[in-house]
């Protein structure tokens, strides 16, 4: 009877565990990307156990920080001068990207009427 009642205890836990290990997670879906490459590699036996441990172990690459890029950016300046442009280089904010618009308004600016719309049309488009 002991028995019995211990099975029907280490069922039921088991059934509320099982959900847990059933979803993903970070590590499994890597696993898969990396088993997918190596397929696509056509990888077999020690060849394929090796690549996917590399590619268990990489990491992506982090993009470089702000304080970084403005490091580099006033490398050749000293004391005061370097300063000044670091503070003035961790207070900016990234341009934008030009839009189309803009930069086809930049290109056809000298022209006027027709000419200009037929040119901005064209630069929109592509061309």
């Amino acid at each position: 009877m002991k028995r019995l009642l211990a099975l029907a205890v280490l069922g039921a836990f088991g059934l509320a565990a099982t959900p847990a290990f059933a979803a993903d997670n970070p590590q499994q879906d890597k696993m898969k990307e990396c088993q997918a490459q190596a397929g696509e590699k056509k990888l077999e036996g020690k060849d394929r156990q090796n690549y996917v441990n590399t590619c268990l172990k990489a990491t992506p690459a982090k993009p470089e920080s702000k304080m970084a890029m403005c490091n580099k950016q006033t490398a050749g300046l000293k004391g005061d001068e370097r300063s000044k442009a670091q503070s003035e280089c961790m207070k900016a904010t990234p341009a934008k990207p030009e839009s189309k618009m803009a930069m086809c308004n930049k290109k056809t600016a000298g022209l006027k009427g027709d000419e200009r719309s037929k040119a901005q049309s064209e630069c929109m488009k592509g061309g």
